[in-house]
């Protein structure tokens, strides 16, 4: 029975994984102005924006960052790990269940970002076509972060600065997200 239950734990892990990486990518998409001609900016607004326009008007951008999309990510890794506790039949604290879901959607992000970075890097080792469209995506949201080490890591003609970003990003995971993601788990479970 346990094999059975974790098998359902990684398809709810991956179906509520594809909608937060939706509303994370509209997120990145906006903050790093986008290009709204690129095919895969066009899906992700049309499949984020029916959810997105209502909550809009009550919580409008900040800066350049759509509070809305961030709320939908944030309670989508909330009702994720609602429905695993509940598929385990634990029923853990609110507190600790609020701070889980804030530990995860902290982690989220930087491994998002650890991802999308390798990839980037992948592609432009291969020299991809700098026109397509996931090359073109991924080149605008790695940007900003991959900005401030450019040029300034590069031995011979290899740029070592998006390997510098992912092993920050990792201690990030490390020594951000787990420190939160322990102490919800202590709160989730009462003590």
């Amino acid at each position: 029975m346990p094999y059975l239950l974790n098998a359902l734990s990684l398809l709810i892990q991956v179906a509520f994984g594809a909608v937060a990486t939706l509303f994370l990518c509209r997120l990145l998409a906006e903050a790093t102005r986008a290009d709204f001609r690129n095919p895969l900016s066009q899906f992700i607004y049309r499949y984020t924006n029916p959810v997105l326009a209502p909550i809009r008007r009550i919580l409008p951008n900040w800066r350049r960052i759509n509070l809305a999309a961030l709320l939908i990510i944030w309670l989508t890794l909330l009702v994720e790990r609602m429905v695993i506790f509940a598929l385990g039949g634990f029923l853990p604290s609110a507190p600790g269940l609020l701070i889980l879901s804030l530990a995860d959607l902290l982690d989220f992000m930087l491994l998002f970002y650890i991802i999308v970075i390798f990839g980037w890097s992948l592609m432009s080792m291969l020299s991809i076509d700098p026109y397509q469209p996931l090359f073109r995506l991924a080149s605008v949201i790695t940007e900003p972060v991959l900005r401030p080490l450019r040029g300034k890591m590069v031995v011979g003609s290899i740029d070592f600065s998006p390997t510098v970003v992912v092993i920050v990003l990792l201690l990030a995971r490390i020594l951000l997200a787990a420190p939160i993601f322990d102490l919800g788990a202590r709160l989730a479970q009462g003590g």
